[in-house]
């Protein structure tokens, strides 16, 4: 599977936000997801209180092959919030908004935010089709499907490197999420911003997420915090809590495994202290929290059940 840095330029305009790597569709569904199964009977009171979430772009091969099948799966295994992610179908796997929080909600689980693109980026880094909606090019319509929804976020998953090549692009971009911000308040939403690690390198002096939170409006644009890329910039998510108190409303729960390559792994499998994280959860102001797992070494709902079954031990 890929990480979002690739999966456009490497699948094309086919496959959008479902992210498959040729060659391995078949690995992720075709293993015994017997693990799976029996990792769920144990976990599931817990998860309720806990109201786990999960990316969807986790499962994002499955959701394109079996929507209701794979939203079951993830329900029995105890996830509560989700998240989407663009499929082959488009936006909401091809249902209408309310339709999918619908097929969710009757499954005991809520949609809490979907992830969008800027849309700024050159044609070989994502061929999208013209019809493909992003902030710049269906920013209402966006908001207007996030609405019907019901969702409480809408949230920039990406941007390209065309898009972030200089200060002056992110100062456009930061206008943009402003615009995406009111919009969002005026249909009852808020509008969020997803972090990789580029956003904490030096450019042009500065360091982009700094600037991103200093001129973004505070009761406009939250911030998602990936709590993965975050460490792996060498920097401390606590530490930015405490500096940026109740801008961190949701978070991406993602570990790092003990090697050099320091790769993605099941939550509670890696180097991450997530206790020390969500001891600090109110001064972050989290509402949400989402497991995501860019890449399995297999069956990813193995995976995401190991994950869930971790994080229930070490929130409890």
């Amino acid at each position: 599977m890929l990480n979002r840095r690739n999966f456009f330029k490497t699948t094309g305009a086919l496959a959008l936000g479902s992210l498959l790597l040729p060659g391995c569709a078949g690995s992720a569904v075709s293993q015994d997801s017997s693990q799976a199964e029996g990792g769920r009977k144990n976990s599931t009171t817990a998860g309720k209180k806990l109201a786990v979430g999960l990316q969807l772009y986790t499962v994002r091969e499955l959701m394109d092959q079996d929507v209701r099948g794979t939203l079951q799966k993830i329900a029995t295994i105890g996830y509560k919030n989700l998240e989407s992610a663009a499929g082959k179908s488009g936006h909401y796997y091809g249902m209408k908004p309310r339709e999918f929080a619908a097929m969710a909600e009757d499954m005991g689980m809520k949609l809490r935010s979907s992830h969008v693109l800027p849309g700024n980026q050159l044609p070989q880094e994502a061929p999208l089709p013209p019809e493909f909606l992003t902030l710049n090019n269906g920013l209402q319509q966006l908001v207007d499907m996030a609405a019907e929804s019901g969702q409480d976020y809408l949230t920039c998953a990406f941007m390209f490197p065309s898009e972030r090549k200089s200060i002056d692009q992110y100062k456009r971009a930061i206008e943009l999420f402003n615009r995406a911000g009111e919009a969002c308040k005026k249909a009852g939403l808020k509008f969020a911003y997803h972090n990789h690690d580029f956003e904490f390198e030096t450019l042009e002096g500065q360091h982009p997420y700094d600037l991103i939170l200093a001129e973004t409006d505070k009761d406009l644009v939250g911030m998602e915090l990936d709590l993965y890329w975050a460490t792996k910039s060498g920097n401390d998510p606590v530490a930015l809590f405490e500096q940026h108190p109740g801008r961190f409303p949701m978070w991406h729960v993602k570990d790092m495994d003990n090697t050099d390559k320091k790769f993605f792994t099941e939550v509670g499998n890696g180097t991450i202290d997530f206790k020390r994280i969500f001891d600090k959860a109110d001064v972050a102001g989290m509402k949400y929290y989402f497991v995501e797992q860019d890449q399995t070494p297999g069956n990813p709902l193995i995976s995401i059940t190991t994950s869930y079954n971790n994080l229930v031990k070490v929130l409890s």
